[in-house]
């Protein structure tokens, strides 16, 4: 599933792929693996590999650790002397972490016990046979704080998605709480900046998908997230290909009101930015940002997302003129401030629009001191 290389040449796994009897490693060839076992090592760790669940389940308990050890280190200034909110236990063990909105003495807490707490959650949606909203409210556990109601982020996204694909790892192909999982993982890693991690994982998830049928909803998210690694790790052709694919299929399957398809278009207006296309860019945020404000709210995220996207379409054209750069600002400005108040200063989302403000009023300095006073002009 998530192990995609051979083990011992790192060749892409085929579908027919070779795996050690005892422990289920995977190789692209018997040549490979009857290598790796003798000389590469393998046959000193196989019996670990086997007793620890196998080649999957060794390798996500192993990556758990880590980044739980990466996620307390990161949040280990903020955490000092706090105690976690489930457990009340201090963070001397495991250590604790806070990656989410809240402030003050709120939200820290260990990965162990926000992983357990979801872990129960589930599970009782799964013995229960609820519904699919409330079974979607209490997977919301595995990425959202159940305080601020905001998604984790960063570092402890990163180490929720291992705990999350640990604990459903040796679900069968076809359970739809392996792929939950899978995509969880996924987005924990993009998160944390390890895109080169997270598109194997995607494209894996992604297959498994269309080999099930899966539905056209579903597939579509998968494609999102993944258009979303092929943007960071620089392939935007390819990404913006695949958003504007998304955005029309969003908009045949749910209409453009609803906020899955505002989601893909604002998506779509950022690989068209990206690629300097800013008048298509404008144009369809345009059309986007007053029907996310009419149905999300002025303070939702993604409202916030598309204003904050249609500003640095303004301010980064080079053809903009001295009012559009002005508005890029004020539009910052108010975003900033909204940002702020609803999510706090360290959020990602406040924090990178309090960047572009930051970028916009320099070009707008820049603009105004090249530009001739009305005195000048006449």
């Amino acid at each position: 599933m998530i192990l995609t290389l051979c083990n011992a040449c790192a060749a892409t796994l085929p579908e027919e792929t070779v795996r050690c009897a005892a422990c289920a490693t995977g190789y692209c060839s018997e040549r490979c693996e009857r290598y790796d076992r003798r000389r590469g090592g393998h046959g000193k760790i196989c019996g670990a590999v086997a007793s620890g669940g196998g080649a999957e389940q060794y390798h996500a308990d192993k990556k758990y650790e880590e980044a739980v050890a990466d996620a307390v280190e990161e949040c280990a200034e903020d955490t000092d002397g706090q105690t976690c909110y489930i457990c009340l236990e201090d963070g001397s063990e495991e250590g604790l972490v806070r990656g989410c909105s809240c402030r003050g003495a709120s939200g820290f807490a260990h990965i162990s016990c926000l992983a357990r707490q979801a872990k129960i959650l589930v599970a009782e949606a799964e013995e229960r046979d609820l519904d699919d909203d409330a079974f979607d409210a209490r997977w919301r556990r595995w990425d959202t704080c159940r305080l601020c109601e905001q998604d984790y982020h960063g570092v402890v996204r990163c180490a929720l998605g291992w705990a999350c694909w640990k604990t459903y790892v040796g679900r069968p192909e076809g359970d739809e709480v392996l792929s939950l999982a899978m995509s969880l993982l996924a987005n924990g890693l993009a998160a944390a900046g390890h895109d080169e991690d997270a598109l194997p994982v995607q494209e894996a998830d992604l297959a498994m998908m269309r080999r099930l049928g899966d539905s056209e909803d579903s597939i579509l998210v998968v494609q999102s997230n993944l258009a979303m690694t092929y943007a960071s790790l620089g392939r935007l052709e390819k990404a913006l290909s695949m958003e504007r694919d998304i955005y029309y299929g969003r908009l045949k399957l749910d209409g453009e009101e609803h906020e899955r398809t505002l989601m893909a278009a604002n998506n779509y207006a950022t690989g068209l930015r990206e690629l300097e296309r800013f008048e298509e860019t404008k144009a369809l945020l345009l059309k986007v940002m007053p029907v996310a404000r009419r149905i999300l709210g002025e303070s939702d995220g993604l409202t916030l997302k598309t204003r904050w996207n249609y500003a640095q379409s303004l301010y980064k054209d080079d053809g903009a003129t001295l009012d559009d750069v002005r508005e890029a600002v004020t539009t910052l400005e108010e975003t900033e401030r909204t940002a702020r108040r609803v999510f706090g200063s360290a959020y990602p989302t406040t924090e990178g629009i309090a960047d572009a403000l930051q970028d916009a009023r320099a070009a707008l300095r820049e603009r105004e001191a090249s530009s001739p006073s009305p005195s000048e002009s006449s």
